[in-house]
């Protein structure tokens, strides 16, 4: 029983970690775009009180108020509450890899957030955009990552935290991934070889792995400026940007000698950050010159040097 309770005090940790994440990049997501902060928690609350015949005390003022203050504390508690949930998992024995457990926990945030919403008719997401399902996916995604990576790190026995120097090369890669999508893998690619540790250094520093990520980054840097490229925003823009700022993240990480599941969530959400200011760039850049040209270009040189910065090989690397 005292590794239980062991478990579920880890998780509430892990579940406030994961919570400040999510928090974090919803923060971020709404400044970078200046949207107006979400009243679905707030409504939501208003919704579940009115059906179960329960009122909110105070007159009109304190209780729209009350309203308001419970709406983000209702999504505290649903962090905590799933982290325990994970971290009391864990302690009976069910220990998943960050890359299946993070996601896995993310869609569970989801249904418990997403689900209420739609069950009570305050927002149906059948009619959300893109640009919607963005806001809620990758927040989400945040928030599943981080909790499970705080939970192994809370374990004893589990694997040792990457070291600093691995972190800032991670989060150069997923920037430049998030500038350009191949730009972290490109770069990865030219700096490692074969006897490199690590399914995706050896494979992407094979003379195939070389050619073809340097044909996709050409590729990239040629569409990119077609006016018919789908926008960076539209999760068929956001999602390779995510994933080969991961990829690339890790794969550092593994060829460094270190654990790649932190580096790989740093990557993920450097290139949603680098995301969000690429768009803001071509748009300023728009404004100034009539087109997003310049800002396009510059954009190209920046994934180009943070791909140098995170890949470049260090003096200690193994197999070098």
């Amino acid at each position: 029983m005292s590794m239980l309770i062991k478990g579920l005090a880890r998780g509430v940790t892990a579940g406030a970690a994961g919570t400040t994440a999510l928090n974090a990049a919803s923060g971020l997501d709404a400044f970078v775009r200046a949207r107006p902060a979400s009243d679905a928690p707030q409504r939501l609350v208003a919704e579940l009180a009115g059906d179960a015949d329960v009122s909110v005390p105070g007159n009109r003022k304190q209780r729209r108020r009350r309203v308001e203050a419970l709406g983000p504390l209702s999504g505290t508690a649903t962090g905590l509450a799933l982290g325990a949930l994970a971290g009391g998992l864990r302690a009976a024995g069910l220990r998943l890899p960050t890359v299946v457990g993070g996601p896995l926990l993310a869609v569970v945030a989801m249904l418990a957030t997403d689900g209420p919403l739609a069950l009570t008719g305050v927002s149906d997401p059948r009619e959300w955009t893109g640009a919607d399902w963005a806001a809620d996916v990758l927040p989400h995604l945040a928030y599943g990552v981080t909790t499970h990576r705080t939970l192994v790190a809370l374990t004893p026995g589990e694997e040792r935290p990457a070291r600093l120097t691995t972190l800032a090369r991670a989060a150069a890669l997923g920037a430049a991934s998030g500038a350009r999508s191949s730009a972290g893998v490109t770069a990865l690619a030219l700096t490692s070889c074969r006897d490199d540790p690590g399914a995706v250094a050896k494979r992407l520093g094979s003379s195939a792995g070389k050619v073809a990520s340097g044909v996709l980054a050409l590729g990239e840097a040629v569409a990119d400026k077609h006016p018919a490229t789908p926008e960076r925003t539209a999760p068929q823009g956001t999602a390779p940007r995510v994933l080969l700022g991961a990829t690339a993240a890790g794969g550092v990480a593994v060829r460094e000698g270190d654990d790649p599941d932190l580096p790989a969530l740093i990557g993920a959400l450097a290139a949603i950050g680098a995301t969000l200011a690429g768009l803001r760039l071509r748009t300023a850049a728009h404004h100034r010159f009539g087109t997003d040209l310049p800002g396009a270009l510059a954009e190209d040189v920046v994934a180009a040097v943070l791909g140098w910065l995170g890949a470049r090989r260090s003096r200690s690397t193994p197999g070098e």
